[in-house]
């Protein structure tokens, strides 16, 4: 596997960064830079973007991440995937202003292969 095998749109569920078990889903766009950097786009639950920029090596990828939430505030965190194959991420997440008993959890499917398995 290699960084431009893990470029396309994901589907993605996750669980927050506190004990509630609550889940959450959405989309993840990941793409490359000019210098091989990961960028990141995710939409969770349809209403909040939050954008990232990481990189990748020896199946594990890194991305720092930011959204503007609730009072303006700019919530900054990093996730970590293990790419299990080029289809298929599952991640772990903290946020700065989370919980620091807790990771959140998100695991990544590639739409297009995710498409071609329904068929």
């Amino acid at each position: 596997m290699n960084l431009k095998s893990i470029r396309g749109d994901y589907r993605i569920v996750g669980t927050n960064q506190n004990d509630t078990g609550n889940t959450y889903t959405g989309t993840l766009n990941l793409d490359t830079d000019a210098h091989n950097r990961v960028v990141a786009t995710w939409l969770i639950n349809n209403t909040q973007t939050q954008t990232g920029i990481g990189f990748y090596k020896d199946n594990i990828l890194v991305i720092n991440f930011q959204y503007l939430g609730e009072n303006n505030t700019i919530y900054k965190g990093v996730v970590v995937y293990k790419c299990l194959t080029k289809n298929f991420l599952d991640g772990f997440w903290y946020e700065d202003l989370g919980d620091p008993n807790y990771l959140g959890s998100e695991r990544c499917f590639k739409i297009n292969e995710l498409k071609n398995m329904l068929n």
